[in-house]
């Protein structure tokens, strides 16, 4: 059951003080009722009949808020027992021998269950706060990598169509042909990347800020992988990609554009980074509980000591812009928010031979809480 954490004034307003009251009315009234069919049925074994009414007490403390609603239907519990089920019958005689005891033994258990019970209770809901602020903190903390990433990846390729640019209007008298195509070709490439950019940043738009939930619905990943390599392709029409889906028909709960983003990322830095001749490969495999996507190049792999932080946008190689090309720090740090916004994992390994990324999605429509 959720429950919404109300602030102690709140607690206090008409609405919740009647709500806590029905409650524990409906509680004493059905342990009541029970007792009394059971002491009918088994008049002799009346010790079962305390243990309804802690239950109730324990209900109460339970779904009630505050100490108060579980002490007092501690005592109206107590008085129920040796008022309607303890000898003599629908009386209190405290000169019994033994009477004053039990009475006073069973309020105090009474009274202790529902106080530990309501302890816990705040105590879980202390540590779901504490959860909910540590998820902030990590939110927060991914949101400033990646601010940080994305001031260098504007920044480098703004810099390079900037001094293109420059160069040509500045000496386009004495520059060769060959010399401009060379500079409009180093302004297409940055265009390209700051366009590439601009969808990886319209893609984690449909993610909500708030709850890191999407809107998914059953896609074929058949379908979903053509559209993104065919996107890709419009970029690098000559990439090399090798591509094997299972022969069964496969369909997954996802935001399909923004799987095909997470899919277009890492083909374009295996493509681009790993400095290799040989197809990058596509492979998709699936078993009952998930389907796992592999990215695999056959390149110079990965840093070691990059490996834990590639995912946290923090990761950029400030020369990378020597080739051409920049690094995929935010691209790979928008991967890992959509892939865990689907309840997936995403993790970069090395191989003898290159680097391989894998992500998995589950086959259910499980969402994350």
């Amino acid at each position: 059951m959720k429950q919404t954490k109300r602030t102690g004034s709140s607690l206090f307003s008409p609405q919740y003080i009647v709500r806590d009251i029905l409650i524990s009315l409906f509680l004493l009234a059905g342990a009541t009722a029970i007792s009394f069919g059971f002491f009918h049925v088994v008049p002799e074994n009346s010790a079962n009949i305390a243990l309804i009414y802690i239950s109730a007490v324990v209900l109460t403390a339970r779904l009630t808020n505050g100490y108060l609603y579980g002490i007092v239907a501690s005592l109206v519990s107590v008085v129920a027992i040796n008022y309607l089920f303890t000898f003599p019958f629908f009386a209190v005689n405290f000169t019994l021998t033994g009477y004053p005891v039990t009475f006073i033994v069973t309020l105090l258990i009474s009274i202790s269950v529902s106080t530990l019970t309501t302890r816990i209770k705040e105590q879980a809901d202390t540590l779901i706060e504490r959860e909910k602020f540590l998820m902030e903190a990590e939110k927060e903390k991914m949101r400033a990598n990646l601010l940080r990433s994305i001031s260098h990846d504007l920044r480098s390729p703004l810099t390079g169509i900037i001094g293109n640019s420059t160069a040509y209007i500045d000496n386009a008298e004495s520059l060769s042909d060959t010399e401009k195509l060379e500079l409009v070709k180093h302004i297409r490439e940055d265009s390209n990347w700051l366009l590439n950019m601009v969808e990886n940043l319209l893609s984690v738009t449909r993610i909500s800020a708030n709850s890191m939930k999407i809107a998914t619905s059953m896609e074929s990943v058949e379908e979903v992988v053509s559209e993104a390599i065919s996107r890709l392709r419009k970029r690098l029409p000559d990439a090399a990609i090798k591509v094997q889906v299972p022969e069964e028909f496969l369909m997954l709960p996802m935001d399909a554009m923004l799987i095909e983003q997470v899919i277009i990322n890492l083909l374009e830095n295996a493509i681009v980074h790993s400095k290799s001749t040989l197809p990058v490969e596509l492979t998709v495999t699936a078993d009952p509980r998930q389907a796992s996507f592999h990215v695999k190049d056959y390149g110079i792999g990965i840093s070691p000591d990059k490996l834990d932080s590639i995912f946290d946008g923090s990761c950029y190689d400030p020369d990378s812009s020597s080739d051409g090309h920049r690094g995929m720090g935010i691209g790979l740090s928008i991967c890992k928010t959509i892939i865990t916004a689907h309840n997936g994992e995403i993790n970069a390994i090395n191989h003898e031979n290159g680097c391989e990324f894998i992500f998995t999605l589950p086959r259910n429509e499980e969402t994350k809480a």
